[in-house]
């Protein structure tokens, strides 16, 4: 998948945990969970406007994009 979630690199940086994020942006910890291993197929903007808000960071910060290699 050419899209890598880097969503953990952002947390270890914050010292923050996946709970306190989860309860934070009103999120499940089973669905942030998901987003953070990659497993979902999208994600809305307003979740990703409340990523950025807690993590005080940028949409950049949280995905990367990767050319797939033939």
């Amino acid at each position: 998948m050419p899209i890598v979630v880097t969503l953990d690199v952002m947390l270890a940086r914050r010292k923050l945990r996946g709970k306190v994020v989860a309860e934070a942006i009103g999120m499940s910890e089973q669905n942030l969970s998901m987003l953070r291993s990659g497993k979902v197929k999208g994600v809305r903007f307003e979740t990703l406007e409340k990523l950025c808000t807690v993590l005080d960071c940028q949409p950049g910060d949280l995905l990367r994009f990767e050319t797939e290699e033939a």
